[in-house]
């Protein structure tokens, strides 16, 4: 049997750091999933198209090839043929990939890639509905979260120093506008699902955390 490990959790959790890293430690690989809709956000962005369409962006989406590459420095996300990993972190790009994310035919689009990524292929996968839609059969499901405060202070730690960083404030009324978004959207809303183990990361440091995930693997793979 494929050994899948399933991530779910809200924004600034954490959750592309932490799999890459329990994935290097378990030898498999990593796929971020969010990613991959930051990628059709992008290229939604790119081409003009109405964020507020969902017709006009699925159509989109069905149009652009999204596929990924994994290197030592860790997932490359590809749009047509060109590696957009360096553009897709932007606050930006972050929103439009939760708006896209509602639509029900762009997740089909994503799922069906990840599906396919994942059924020959040991990998832990994150994103938002990996529990319950990518990989509802995952070896080991997990629901990796912290509190709004800490994500958000998290999040503005790595971005204080850029040009015109947003305020820490900023990124907290931000983040929360996110939750509130993946929360209640009607296609797969983020929830864990109830044979996830929540691992609520506010008072663990990166390590702690990595180490309690490599725990909780060790434990559901000896059942």
């Amino acid at each position: 049997m494929v050994l899948n490990i399933a991530m779910d959790g809200p924004v600034g959790a954490g959750k592309s750091s932490i799999a890459k890293a329990v994935a290097d430690r378990l030898g498999i690989l990593h796929l971020d999933t969010g990613a991959m809709y930051r990628a059709v956000g992008l290229s939604a962005i790119r081409a003009g198209v109405d964020l507020q369409d969902e017709a006009a962006v699925t159509a989109h989406t069905r149009q652009i090839d999204v596929a990924v590459a994994h290197s030592a420095q860790g997932q490359r996300t590809i749009v047509n043929g060109e590696d957009v990993t360096d553009y897709i972190r932007t606050p930006e790009v972050s929103m439009a990939a939760s708006t896209v994310g509602k639509y029900a035919g762009v997740r089909r689009e994503m799922v069906a890639i990840q599906q396919k990524l994942a059924a020959s292929t040991p990998m832990l996968v994150d994103g938002r509905d990996i529990c319950v839609r990518v990989l509802p059969g995952a070896t080991v499901k997990l629901f990796l979260t912290a509190s709004a405060e800490e994500r958000a202070r998290r999040r503005w730690n790595e971005m204080k120093d850029k040009p015109d960083a947003p305020s820490y404030e900023e990124v907290l009324r931000d983040l929360r506008a996110r939750d509130a978004q993946d929360m209640n959207r009607e296609v797969d809303p983020l929830r864990p699902t109830e044979d996830a183990v929540i691992v609520d990361s506010t008072e663990m440091n990166f390590e702690q955390v990595v180490a309690y995930i490599l725990k909780i693997v060790e434990e559901k793979t000896h059942e």
